[in-house]
């Protein structure tokens, strides 16, 4: 309990930092967001339904340290204000559109990815030399090391306008109306995701699979993987419940980075397949200034990393004996 007091406490002044950076970075941009939106619309409008509109979306005229703290008392009560680009839709309210598919595609794609990419490296690390080790870590590397842009264009033109096999974009079809109770619409969901996800795995395999071969390899030497060959004891259980389960620690943190950063979305991958997920949402806010909108996806973003390393101690503990029993 005092580990995790203490990391506790930490991640709260970690947020409590990233909240200032949000709070500070934005208002440190050149231009106004209340002005640029109204010049957009080529129109004239009044000083006065400037300043009106000003204060409907959070710009009051006060002095710095009041904005702060009334900033820090609407992110504890969720009230994180209203679109500029989409007035007068709320952030909440936005965000929540877009947040359940990018953490579907994001995050399914992150669990794929660690999957896959530990398997192969246990196996490239247990028969390190061997032509599967010397065929499989470089081809993971390189595909890794392919830019986004151009695996997901490639994609897309193989599958999706060659052979005709998936559509171009979209999360489901154009004129659908969600039903989340049809497994019909699911099924469709499902085949909309097929192209962008397979992109978003393939991008990642390589890091989880190098990863664990390394862990794996500086595991194989110890001496109690020598007893375990030593007591006649299966290939199998030695790989995995000996070797595999101490390097899976390290990879474990290597995980949780990964699903922190998942809720920022698939930018390229999203802008390509036309995906309606927070990538999207955060790059439209840059282009349009929108300062709600950029602090709110920061701060989520924020919050789901923190979260995500503090279920990556407590997994720890559960996983190495040594910090349940407090050895150092």
């Amino acid at each position: 309990m005092a580990f995790f007091s203490r990391r506790l406490l930490f991640y709260f002044f970690a947020l409590l930092f990233a909240a200032t950076l949000n709070f500070i970075l934005p208002r440190a941009m050149p231009g106004d967001p209340v002005t640029m939106m109204f010049a957009n619309a080529m129109t004239y409008v009044s000083p006065e339904r400037i300043d009106a509109m000003r204060k409907l979306l959070g710009f009051v005229d006060a002095p710095l340290y009041e904005q702060y703290f009334t900033y820090l008392g609407n992110i504890f009560t969720f009230n994180w204000g209203t679109s500029i680009k989409f007035y007068p839709i709320s952030v909440n309210e936005l965000l929540g559109g877009a947040i359940g598919w990018s953490l579907f595609l994001t995050g399914t794609a992150v669990i794929l990815s660690f999957c896959i990419g530990s398997v192969l490296g246990i196996f490239a690390a247990w028969r390190r030399g061997s032509t599967y080790d010397a065929f499989i870590s470089p081809s993971m590397l390189v595909i890794q090391s392919i830019p986004s842009v151009v695996v997901a264009m490639l994609v897309m033109f193989t599958f999706a306008i060659g052979l005709e096999w998936f559509p171009t974009g979209n999360a489901y079809t154009s004129g659908t109306t969600p039903d989340w109770s049809s497994w019909a619409f699911y099924k469709d969901v499902l085949y909309h995701a097929a192209l962008p996800l397979l992109c978003a795995t393939l991008s990642q395999i390589g890091g989880f699979l190098i990863n664990m071969r390394n862990n794996m390899i500086n595991l194989l030497n110890e001496d109690f993987i020598t007893m375990a060959k030593a007591k006649g004891l299966s290939e199998n259980r030695v790989v995995f419940n000996y070797a595999a389960r101490n390097a899976m620690l390290p990879s474990v943190t290597a995980l949780s980075m990964a699903l922190g950063t998942a809720i920022s979305g698939q930018l390229i991958v999203e802008m390509i397949f036309n995906y309606p997920g927070l990538g999207t949402v955060l790059l439209n806010a840059i282009h349009a200034r929108d300062y709600q909108v950029l602090q709110g996806q920061l701060l989520l973003m924020t919050l789901f990393m923190l979260f995500f390393n503090f279920m990556a101690d407590i997994l720890i503990v559960f996983l190495d004996p040594r910090l349940r029993n407090g050895d150092k």
